[in-house]
């Protein structure tokens, strides 16, 4: 009797001790500098990934500041004084953002001379870094209807098979797609090619600071599906061969932090090595309205999410963002960040070219025409719940040309952002007549492989259709190989300045072999591309060594 009564008693004191609901707010904290660093730019390699650093060195970019991690001692510093919890860190903007319980600690920062300034950037009613949901991550080529099923009029209105046509379905590239959920994508079984093959290579929720990102929304879902769905005579997405990165940074409601979550998504893009962006997310107007953006700041260059896209650019990333669903609305015009100078920004059309209502207008306030180009959004082929569906809106639009972007950009592997982007604009139908609801028109990419001067090289037919899984790879290469007819492939293997640094032969059987493997360990961590040859015919792609 007396130990259950102890046991009631401790029960009722835990309850009566559960703490209340806790509030927070959220700044952006921005410093002066990046002095008393840990970090120096000779050794860069300890905060870029391989990857990242082999896209610098592939289009000719050097590591600069931006690249250089925010000072932590100031970061410890802000917490210290604060009392706050760390959301996010911005070494691009060099800024931190903070969460504090008591909003007038943020004083506590005044007169410290390494902080610039100070931003009221969020109110959260509860605790932002909450518990979320655990869990674990649980070829054919014919330019026909049956072969793409749901996706064909997309594929089609773009000449996006073209690309798949000729070998290039994204292979060895790596897109980053930031949303507000994924929900189903560690179980839908459109993604189990990308998910059995590796390719699913990097996930982070800067919303919760979790790694757990299948939850909270199915808006990055259908986003998604559009690239790297991948099931033959039903379902194939834009890019399904490509590797993805998963980041949720947008939340229930519009904070300005938003931007902030968005910003740090991008820089994690790059640290990963990231080729693409794609963004199907916008912002304008804000719970609070003194936060509200204006059109003229909406010029490619204002806001935090243009700044992130502009500087993206100039790592070597191609940023391709929404244009918005606001054309029947007040504001009328594309959102931010597709204003941005340097994005390609991506308008909304029907299966018929006819640009849908909804589809943001431009110019930016800076007169630069947007959108850039359009897709086809409305009614796109997504995957629903454990099946598929369709829905509409910008959102749609921009993933598909991000991921047939990254084909394109598969088959010119030493093109830059600006090259790609435009092959595209020149290529669209009303380039020379572009609009402001329009921009230069619907993409085609079966063109843009001709500015580009890629070559038509038909696969199966001669020539050995080439897979490397998983990529990026660590010792071991697993090469697939299609031919037409039996015979010895040639395999040699360059780096991203063209140098050869190996190379074998093995013969295959015609048709669909084996997966082969092939040990690379003494090759050091970076890019690599492969050159496949027969006789007659030969096929070129790219890996990663990590």
């Amino acid at each position: 009797m007396t130990r259950r009564f102890t046991l009631f008693i401790l029960i009722v004191f835990c309850l009566s001790h559960i703490p209340a609901k806790a509030v927070q707010y959220a700044y952006q904290v921005n410093f002066t500098d990046k002095q008393h660093n840990t970090f120096t730019l000779a050794d860069s390699a300890s905060f870029l990934s391989a990857r990242a650093l082999a896209r610098r060195q592939n289009q000719g970019l050097v590591v600069d500041s931006t690249d250089l991690p925010v000072t932590r001692a100031y970061v410890d510093s802000v917490l210290l004084l604060t009392g706050g919890k760390l959301h996010e860190t911005s070494r691009w903007l060099n800024l931190c953002v903070i969460l504090l319980s008591d909003s007038t600690q943020i004083h506590a920062l005044d007169g410290i001379a390494f902080v610039s300034s100070t931003r009221f950037v969020g109110y959260y009613s509860g605790t932002l870094h909450k518990q979320s949901v655990t869990g674990t991550v649980a070829a054919k080529t014919t330019s026909d209807a049956a072969y793409y099923g749901n996706t064909w009029p997309q594929t089609a209105l773009v000449n996006g098979n073209y690309l798949h046509d000729i070998g290039y379905r994204g292979t060895g590239m790596l897109i980053a797609v930031l949303d507000q959920g994924f929900i189903a994508t560690d179980y839908h079984p459109g993604f189990d090619s990308m998910r059995n093959s590796g390719r699913l290579v990097d996930v982070h929720n800067f919303v919760l600071d979790t790694t757990w990102v299948f939850d909270y929304d199915n808006h990055g879902t259908e986003v998604l599906s559009t690239m790297a769905g991948y099931v033959p005579d039903t379902f194939v997405g834009a890019a399904p061969l490509a590797s993805y990165a998963l980041y949720v940074t947008e939340a229930a409601g519009e904070r300005p932090i938003e931007l902030l979550n968005l910003l740090c998504g991008t820089e994690r893009a790059d640290s990963v090595g990231a080729d693409i962006v794609s963004c199907s997310l916008g912002y304008n107007f804000f719970d609070d309205s003194q936060f509200d953006l204006t059109y003229a700041q909406v010029d490619g260059k204002t806001t935090v999410a243009a700044k992130a896209a502009n500087i993206a650019t100039k790592k070597g990333i191609l940023f391709v963002a929404s244009a918005g669903n606001e054309g029947q609305g007040g504001w009328h015009y594309m959102l931010t960040p597709g204003d941005a100078d340097s994005a390609l920004t991506i308008g909304n059309v029907d299966v018929g070219g006819v640009v849908a209502a909804a589809s943001g207008y431009g110019p930016n306030a800076a007169g630069q025409i947007k959108p850039d180009v359009c897709g086809m959004g409305q009614n796109a082929a997504i995957f629903a719940s454990a099946g598929y569906g369709s829905n509409s809106g910008t959102s749609l639009s921009t993933p598909e040309i991000a991921g047939f972007a990254a084909c394109l950009w598969q088959g010119k592997p030493h093109a830059t952002p600006a090259m790609i982007k435009q092959a595209i604009r020149v290529c669209a139908s009303q380039y020379t007549s572009p609009g402001n609801h329009i921009g230069y028109g619907i993409a085609n990419f079966q063109c843009a492989a001709a500015a580009l001067n890629i070559k038509d090289t038909p696969t199966p037919s001669g020539n050995p259709l080439v897979e490397i899984t998983p990529n990026p790879t660590h010792n071991d290469l697993g090469i697939t190989v299609t031919l037409k007819e039996a015979g010895t492939v040639n395999f040699r293997v360059m780096d991203m300045a063209g140098r050869y640094v190996g190379g074998f032969s093995d013969i295959f059987n015609k048709g669909v072999n084996n997966t082969a493997t092939y040990n690379i360990s003494n090759l050091p961590a970076g890019m690599y591309i492969i050159k496949a040859s027969t006789n007659t015919t030969q096929y070129v792609t790219k890996f990663v060594k990590y």
